[in-house]
């Protein structure tokens, strides 16, 4: 008999799946602004609408999406989350405005763990990073479409984990999804 059996709790279930899907901002204007001001093109206010309808698509109710502060990515997740079943709590969280993969693993690690279904919006190169690096295995041809595509404007990498979001590292993770706009 087992010790947590034998002390009178029940054994200890698989371990917790959590699904990260990583959304990069759709196609932004240039303007004479400073970066973070950036606002979405044309092309990307018709495209996260559509990031949003596919994203709905894959029946993952998020728990929490992490927006970054900059225009671009809160004019995606504006025109996205409009797609989709409920408006899960949202968090404009300025450090993913031109993160670091280290950056991008540390803030995954302070997800609360009674978050299941993560959604982070935020920039290039970082998403393509963090998809790549989180990727220990896939499902498919999606680690090879991902990898030849470079991951553009409004694509997303749907991943599951395993364990507490502390516990979130390189390699832990599998790709089970990768979607483009223009495929």
């Amino acid at each position: 008999m087992s010790a947590a059996v034998s002390s009178g709790g029940t054994p200890p279930g698989p371990p917790e799946s959590r699904r990260i899907v990583l959304l990069r901002h759709a196609k932004a204007d240039w303007p004479q602004v400073s970066d973070h001001e950036r606002p979405l093109a044309e092309r990307g206010r018709k495209d996260a609408p559509v990031a949003g309808r596919r994203l709905a698509e894959t029946g993952i109710d998020f728990d929490l999406a992490l927006c970054s502060t900059a225009v671009r990515t809160r004019e995606t997740w504006k025109l996205a989350v409009h797609e989709l079943p409920h408006r899960p709590k949202t968090v404009y969280e300025e450090r993913l405005y031109e993160a670091s993969l280290g950056d991008l693993l540390a803030l995954l690690t302070e997800t609360p763990d009674d978050v299941n279904d993560l959604l982070v919006i935020g920039h290039n190169p970082g998403m393509h990073a963090l998809a790549d690096a989180l990727a220990g295995s896939t499902e498919g041809d999606a680690l090879a479409r991902m990898t030849s595509d470079g991951f553009p404007t409004s694509a997303f990498a749907v991943l599951s984990v395993t364990g507490p979001w502390k516990s979130v590292e390189h390699g832990v993770g599998k790709l089970l999804d990768y979607w483009t706009p223009h495929e």
